[in-house]
């Protein structure tokens, strides 16, 4: 289990923190407007109003000791700059925010920001579930039903068939492809063997993916 803080509730930062608590991982959600507050506490661990332009605030919620700070906020470039500034300063170690623009992004990586997302181009939960295991490289919701992952192989699985791993039967997944160095193997057999460095891409129900993302976070 990881912990995420959240600053900035609107669409984009709310679709990220709800979907990260429901992955199980620990999730502040923080936001300046009450009413943005209370329609999220429910679905996350903690959900706090606060002023972000105030670096005493961040600091007594404790910033620094989460994995990872995602700044989501609005219009208000201003007020993303100062939390992205703030949450380096504190010693956040990952900081991941959103940019309204390429000039703001390049801000944003100027002062410090590890990953700059561009709401056109990433869809909040498809970056949540990015951020849950390094082993998670892309996540497609086909259906609030079922899901396409993307995922490197797991350690376990390596040097075994897909006889072997018993997928579908374990997971309730199936393997569409595996991807190893410039070659696609498409609808792959039970005889192949799964290396190091594999990436599977797999379809399943929304249910049996999150369990998979679960075991690769572990």
């Amino acid at each position: 289990m990881k912990s995420f803080a959240v600053i900035g509730c609107g669409r984009f930062g709310s679709s990220i923190a709800r979907t990260l608590y429901n992955l199980g991982n620990e999730v502040m959600a923080i936001d300046i407007s009450e009413e943005r507050v209370q329609e999220i506490s429910e679905e996350v661990t903690h959900a706090v109003q606060a002023d972000i332009m105030d670096e005493s605030v961040l600091k007594d919620l404790g910033l620094r000791n989460f994995d990872v700070v995602i700044v989501s906020i609005g219009s208000d470039i201003e007020a993303s700059i100062m939390a992205t500034l703030i949450a380096k300063e504190l010693g956040v170690k990952r900081v991941i925010a959103k940019a309204l623009s390429d000039l703001h992004g390049k801000v944003l990586y100027k002062i410090g920001a590890d990953k700059v997302i561009f709401p056109e181009r990433d869809m909040g939960i498809r970056v949540a579930h990015n951020l849950v295991s390094t082993n998670i490289l892309d996540f497609i919701e086909l259906s609030p039903d079922y899901s396409i992952l993307e995922i490197t192989a797991i350690e376990e699985w390596e040097n075994k068939s897909l006889e072997q791993l018993r997928l579908p039967t374990k997971y309730g997944i199936n393997v569409m492809a595996i991807k190893r160095e410039n070659t696609i193997n498409v609808s792959p057999n039970g005889e192949f063997i799964i290396s190091k460095g594999d990436i599977l891409v797999v379809i399943g129900s929304t249910l049996d993916i999150k369990k998979i993302e679960q075991k690769a976070g572990e």
